[in-house]
């Protein structure tokens, strides 16, 4: 059985996101009952890439200054920050997203993201080496702070997945090449979580991102922090809050089966608000298993004609060529081309592995996943 707090929190207003973290640490037994004076702790911030706070892109600076509030006040201030971005320095993402002014005003200092070292994980179920960012291996505690957001890939994007910017620099790119298949993508990130083994994971819910998410996603009011041990529990009670079987979200599945969470809301306990109260059946998302399109991509012609892929949307491009090195492939699946409307990214749907790591580093929200009308007829119905 694992235990969630769920806290209804309507504003980034300071004061009343260290009330609704505080209630929720204090529900699960204190903030000292996960991490101690003696350790070095590491707080984890989803910084995706440079976005202001209001995109709902990346952890709100509220949330991170009640966590690190409740730690000092509790007299545990051995803290560092930071996270491996998907693009951007980490010290950019950080400044932009106005992390960097709350941890400079708690004299909080950023971390080591851009290198770090091997790490041989005997005991992992799939994976058994990692790249590991320098200022994880340097922390004796992680503080997992996540946020609520869709996700092309693996439909949600939450408090497993945060875990894999502890995985430093171009390694997370190649991470993607070395497992492009969604369900081995899962599996790694569960054996991720449990060698890194974060003390506690805070979602940040308060504003969440629908649509085109990672980054090029809409705002939402979702008026909700979630915390919990247990990342798996997270994530499921996020599937039902925006209505979306829990099953669809393969971290959430693998993450039962390889004995690392809850995926069933009777093996888990809510504290503080109601989940009902949380339920938003409107909240847009692809409410399709990622199960479907397995067998298909391994076909490759079915495969770029049938599975959900990203598609360009001209009137926005701009031609800047980040999808093209945001692409882990190498010879790369995209190209950049150019007609009488300008440059833009050209796509080999055969070779694409469908990560959608350019989609979420367009700086210009003119990517988005599409499904051919092929994938609508015969699989995606």
């Amino acid at each position: 059985m694992s235990k969630v707090a769920i806290i209804r929190c309507e504003t980034y207003d300071e004061a009343k996101v260290y009330d609704a973290v505080k209630r929720g640490v204090d529900l699960l037994g204190g903030i000292t009952r996960f991490v101690s004076k003696e350790q070095k702790i590491l707080l984890k911030p989803n910084l995706l890439r440079p976005m202001a706070a209001d995109a709902a892109c990346t952890t709100h600076p509220a949330v991170f200054e009640a966590v690190v509030r409740l730690l000092q006040e509790a007299g545990l201030d051995k803290l560092t920050y930071g996270d491996s971005p998907g693009r951007g320095n980490p010290d950019r993402v950080a400044e932009e997203s106005g992390i960097a002014d709350v941890a400079r005003d708690y004299g909080i200092p950023l971390g080591e993201f851009t290198t770090g070292k091997t790490v041989h994980f005997a005991e992992g179920q799939f994976v058994k080496r990692f790249e590991i960012a320098d200022a994880v291996l340097e922390a004796d505690a992680v503080i997992s702070l996540c946020k609520m957001k869709t996700h092309g890939l693996t439909r949600l994007t939450g408090a497993v997945k945060n875990t894999y910017g502890c995985v430093y620099g171009f390694n997370k790119g190649e991470g993607h090449s070395r497992f492009p298949n969604v369900h081995d993508f899962s599996k790694m990130l569960i054996d991720l979580n449990t060698l890194i083994g974060p003390k506690l994971y805070i979602m940040d819910g308060v504003m969440a991102m629908e649509g085109n998410g990672p980054g090029s996603g809409t705002p939402v009011a979702m008026n909700v922090i979630l915390i919990s041990e247990d990342p798996v529990a997270i994530d499921t009670l996020f599937a039902h809050m925006v209505d979306i079987n829990p099953d669809y979200v393969p971290t959430n599945v693998y993450g039962a089966q390889m004995g690392f969470g809850h995926n069933r809301l009777e093996d888990i306990e809510i504290l503080g608000d109601d989940l009902a109260g949380f339920v938003n059946p409107d909240f847009n998302v692809e409410r399709i298993p990622v199960a479907d399109e397995g067998g298909i991509s391994r076909l490759k012609y079915l495969k770029g004609l049938i599975t959900r892929r990203p598609a360009v949307k001209r009137d926005k491009c701009v031609g800047c060529g980040v999808c093209m090195r945001a692409c882990p492939l190498d010879p790369k699946a995209i190209t950049m081309a150019e007609d009488g409307a300008g440059r833009y990214p050209k796509y080999d749907y055969h070779r694409c592995i469908r990560c959608y790591c350019c989609q979420e580093m367009c700086p210009e929200e003119a990517l988005e996943v599409k499904t051919p009308l092929l994938g609508k007829l015969f699989i995606y119905r």
